[in-house]
């Protein structure tokens, strides 16, 4: 697959997959993307995982070949997580000549991968330092912390290609028949979303670029309408919520919370509310449900008491949104306890390492089965949220 002039894809497509991470459902598969830009010297842009490092050093040695080469002059490592780094020892031993160019950082974190790292062949590059191959001129990026310490990017000035990492990545083999911004967005609230401030800061270095192509380590070549994929990280490394809509999550034991989870859901449907998304944390990819609550400016969270705290499914889910750095959203409660209840209490302790939060005041409470009491406070929320 060709790229833009002199610069071919030599990347693998992972369909076997059904976890990436150990944790993240990918029903379409991965793609661990590499690139081979051909100059007076060529370089090849970062490895793939570890078990496809044949398949991809066969394309890197076609691709040669198509060119009537032999050998690369160098690999550009922006990446050491073991999906993109796993061939690095592979290719320098069956290309004994090339040189690797990578952060100081990935180096110090190569010899803890392999023993080694690379002392007489490396280059290393920090922000604003360049590699010429001809033609091409190679400017590197630091991004640390987007989403590992180590990131380097590289804008190449010459076919204004920016190799992103992983940013602008997203879950799904290159084939895959499916919207960028679905799994991008769950790839990135997942991965990356933690690291806002550090996304920001890069996104402030890129605006000074002129691209028209990003190459991520992960899904497909982005070459037109690039300010769409751009604004969506903006938003969302911003904390902003992308869609005007509310979200509901929620756990249910007996069938009693789900009940006044679907009686707001129509009181609010009833009222004009459009974008409504209602998600089980019991049955729903939890991925899909902390994508959802940052993608809304407000959140429904109805749950069980258990053993005195909260269902295990809303505890994980909430954790999952404060280790994430979730903020900036309009927060309302429904709880239930057959005795003592202690869902909203125990739930308003998981949020608060979270910021700019704002709590409705029409929270409902719930002993065992819907009350008449209950189903008037369900409608005051409903006016309030909508």
């Amino acid at each position: 697959m060709k790229i833009a002039e002199d610069i071919k894809y030599v990347g693998v497509n992972d369909k076997k997959i059904d976890l990436f991470e150990g944790q993240y459902v990918v029903p379409n598969g991965m793609a661990y993307n590499s690139y081979l830009i051909a100059d007076k010297e060529i370089a090849v842009m970062d490895a793939v995982d570890g078990r496809f490092v044949g398949e991809w050093l066969q394309n890197v040695e076609r691709a040669l070949g198509e060119l009537g080469r032999t050998a690369p002059e160098y690999l550009v490592v922006q990446h050491m997580e073991p999906d993109h780094s796993a061939g690095i020892a592979a290719f320098m031993e069956k290309y004994g000549s090339a040189r690797l160019v990578s952060s100081a950082k990935a180096f110090q974190m190569m010899k803890n991968f392999f023993g080694t790292d690379f002392e007489e062949r490396r280059v290393v590059v920090k922000e604003g330092d360049s590699l010429s191959l001809g033609v091409h001129n190679l400017t590197f990026i630091s991004a640390p912390m987007v989403h590992w310490p180590e990131v380097i990017l590289t804008y190449d000035v010459a076919s204004r290609v920016l190799f992103s990492a992983d940013a602008f990545g997203k879950f799904g083999a290159l084939d895959a028949d499916e919207d960028w911004d679905c799994e991008a967005r769950r790839y990135y609230f997942g991965i990356v979303g933690k690291y806002g401030a550090q996304v920001q800061a890069l996104l402030k270095k890129a605006s000074a670029l002129d691209i028209e192509v990003i190459c991520s380590l992960h899904g497909p070549v982005l070459n037109e309408n690039l300010s769409f994929y751009i604004d969506l990280y903006n938003t969302w490394s911003a904390y902003a919520s992308e869609t005007n809509g509310i979200a509901i999550a929620y756990t249910s034991v007996y069938g009693n919370t789900k009940k006044a989870v679907e009686l707001l859901a129509d009181a609010l449907k009833k009222r004009g509310v459009q974008n409504l998304e209602v998600m089980d944390l019991a049955r729903e990819d939890m991925a899909e449900c902390v994508e959802a609550a940052f993608r809304y400016p407000k959140i429904v969270l109805a749950s069980t008491t258990y053993n005195a705290e909260v269902f295990p499914f809303m505890r994980n889910f909430l954790l999952d949104l404060a280790e994430r750095g979730w903020k900036n959203k309009t927060v309302a409660f429904i709880e239930n306890g057959s005795w003592a209840p202690m869902a909203e209490k125990t739930m308003r302790k998981l949020l608060e390492p979270c910021k700019s939060l704002s709590f409705a005041e029409n929270n409902v409470t719930i002993m065992s089965a819907l009350s008449e009491a209950n189903k008037a406070r369900i409608e005051a929320l409903a006016d309030e949220l909508s």
